[in-house]
């Protein structure tokens, strides 16, 4: 039995919920609420030490990390096949992963939290509550920069540069997909799985401009939107969540598209 500890909308665990989609895969659900701070306790810490979303439970073995979750389901449950059989795009596909997981997902949470979570962490909080919340986060590094995020905003240090990755990142995506119909070339495969939680991210906090110069882009996000997995998306939107991206997001975008033409 698979067991997935998630949260609805957790882009790593969106990543996990597409793959497990896609191979037709069932798991039992255990959902875990992060604003009230489920995964910073002391039982789930012993699970998940670095106290973050998900976690997948096979049969009693606990895997962390969404890119190593997705590669061991690639490995354990082959079929459908999600790596690329041509050695050249396999290097590519995990070139992809590899951005993400050094930096790229980072930012893109500075991102989220800059624009519309931040709120919902300060709610009902006082600033001292909203400061012992944070420190339950147990690396040191990560919690700096959430707390610099939450309390500042896109006047937080961290913004101006995660906007600017996510620019690169993005003309890099957009001259692939010149050159392919998915990312690694013309097989889907989880470097597109692990892209699309954070196409869908820009979508909901209103930065959809980031994309006019980028058709192919556009393309290819309708292109994931279509197909049956994204229910691991769609299926998990968190409507009290929607409102907020989208109201903060256009109050911010000029802000970042500043930021972009300097």
């Amino acid at each position: 039995m698979l067991e997935l500890y998630h949260n609805d909308m957790s882009t790593c665990a969106q990543k996990v919920r597409l793959t497990l989609a896609e191979k037709g895969l069932e798991w039992e659900g255990h959902h875990m609420n992060l604003r009230r701070g489920d995964t910073r306790t002391p039982e789930y810490i012993k699970m998940n030490p670095g106290a973050v979303v998900p976690t997948l439970v096979d049969n009693g073995t606990i895997i962390c990390e969404s890119t190593v979750i997705m590669e061991y389901l690639e490995d354990a449950y082959p079929e459908p096949s999600l790596r690329p059989k041509d050695p050249i795009e396999v290097a590519r596909m995990r070139g992809w992963l590899k951005q993400l997981d050094e930096g790229l997902h980072a930012a893109v949470g500075v991102i989220s939290n800059s624009v519309a979570f931040r709120y919902q962490t300060m709610e009902g909080r006082s600033e001292e509550e909203v400061i012992e919340h944070i420190n339950l986060i147990p690396e040191q590094a990560k919690r700096d920069r959430i707390m610099d995020v939450t309390l500042k905003g896109v006047d937080s240090s961290y913004f101006k540069p995660a906007i600017k990755r996510w620019d690169k990142l993005f003309s890099d995506m957009e001259a692939a997909l010149n050159e392919n119909t998915w990312l690694t070339g013309e097989e889907y495969s989880l470097a597109d799985i692990a892209y699309t939680p954070y196409l869908t991210r820009m979508d909901h906090v209103q930065f959809m401009d980031l994309f006019e110069q980028r058709p192919k882009i556009l393309a290819w996000y309708e292109r994931v939107k279509a197909r049956p997995n994204y229910a691991g998306i769609s299926d998990w939107i968190n409507d009290k969540y929607i409102p907020l991206m989208a109201e903060q997001g256009k109050i911010v975008w000029p802000r970042a598209k500043e930021i972009l033409a300097a």
